[in-house]
């Protein structure tokens, strides 16, 4: 079982975003490998730390592991700290540091850095039906990549260290810091040679249709993330990652709620008393359902498997038809003379029974 966030952090639920930065940068700075080189342990603290950092500073994720835990992200909505190399962690976190891009500063004179491009964000719309079989999608990006015959050569101010070494003399003697280079940002590289197409990294804008692949059971806000396909890092810098957020598109017969599906079949007064046979719409198609005669309004028919897959696949939801007997809004003279004269019908007087359930109770039922 994986360790709890905020145990790892060594926080409470009810921290506060401040807080959280700090406890974080005081694990950090603890675990850090500049100051335990060579020791497993400590590193793989400092990986948990910066994946516990990762959800508890977006609000957005905060809410969903406080409400669901590690099963929030089983689905790929975490990035899993413990599967991140070190550059990548210095590259999403190292400026709360203070210290630039990953340099710590006093713990062994700092890193080298390894330049990250940004990250892409789509939006994409799925219907129903791509939601609960899972879908495959083609998406045009623009993004920045290294342009062709764009070369780079070792920075001569850090002579390709990343790093700076300053010495001031003090009272109580010489002292050395180091930080990243402000001329090559820490990367080691700078341009050399461009193309006159090229930015002043050496990277150009291309579109590039990138595939997709769409797990079933997805959400409305969800976001997934397709790694390296962000903008280039110049140098040997790493791509950024394309972070794709889901959007719902309406249903013209359904309406979802979770994993289940409800739909609201209208029948006939003739096709309550007699019964009948109805086709319905679900997210694999049509099914004919039979509707019992004698059938009350406000009846909920149950559909099990029919709804959508669960994220973490889990089962799948239902599909609830929601049966509602139609009035008619107008009638003919004679129509009228016919109700006039049932509704003295005995058969027609409403009795109630005791397995005739409430609205209330038939919601109660719904949920349990």
């Amino acid at each position: 079982m994986k360790e709890d966030f905020y145990d790892i952090l060594g926080i409470s639920k009810g921290a506060s975003q401040a807080e959280i930065k700090k406890a974080y940068r005081k694990k950090a700075i603890e675990y850090h490998p500049d100051k335990n080189p060579g020791d497993a342990t400590a590193e793989e603290k400092f990986k948990k730390a910066a994946e516990a950092y990762e959800i508890l500073s977006d609000p957005d994720k905060k809410a969903r592991y406080d409400q669901f835990g590690h099963q929030a992200f089983e689905g790929g909505g975490g990035f899993g700290g413990g599967g991140m190399n070190m550059d990548d962690i210095f590259s999403q976190f190292g400026d709360i540091f203070g210290g630039g891009f990953g340099g710590f500063g006093g713990f062994g004179g700092g890193r080298q850095r390894t330049a990250k491009g940004s990250n892409l964000r789509i939006r994409v719309k799925l219907s129903l039906e791509d939601i609960a079989n899972g879908v495959d999608k083609k998406i045009k990006v623009k993004r920045k990549v290294k342009a062709p015959g764009t070369t780079y050569k070792t920075c001569s101010t850090c002579n390709g260290s990343g790093q700076v070494t300053r010495i001031t003399n003090t009272i109580l003697g010489r002292m050395q810091t180091s930080s990243p280079c402000n001329v090559c940002g820490g990367t080691g590289q700078m341009i050399d040679k461009r193309p006159a197409d090229a930015d002043a990294q050496g990277l150009k804008i291309v579109e590039e249709t990138v595939s997709v692949k769409i797990p079933p059971g997805v959400e409305e806000g969800m976001q997934l993330k397709v790694a390296g396909k962000g903008n280039e890092a110049p140098g040997n810098g790493i791509a950024g990652d394309l972070l794709v957020a889901i959007e719902e598109k309406p249903h013209t017969e359904l309406q979802r709620e979770g994993d289940n599906l409800h739909y609201d079949l209208y029948i006939s007064f003739s096709e309550a008393a007699l019964g009948a046979s109805k086709e319905i719409d679900t997210v694999s198609g049509k099914v004919r359902i039979k509707i019992e005669e004698g059938v009350q309004s406000g009846k909920i028919l149950r559909l099990r498997g029919k709804g959508i897959p669960s994220i973490n696949g889990y089962g799948r939801g239902d599909l609830l038809v929601h049966v509602n007997v139609w009035t008619p809004r107008t009638l003919s003279r004679e129509q009228k003379e016919f109700f006039e004269k049932m509704a003295k019908d005995e058969h027609f007087t409403p009795k109630p029974e005791s397995g005739d359930k409430s609205f209330f109770e038939k919601v109660k039922d719904m949920f349990s």
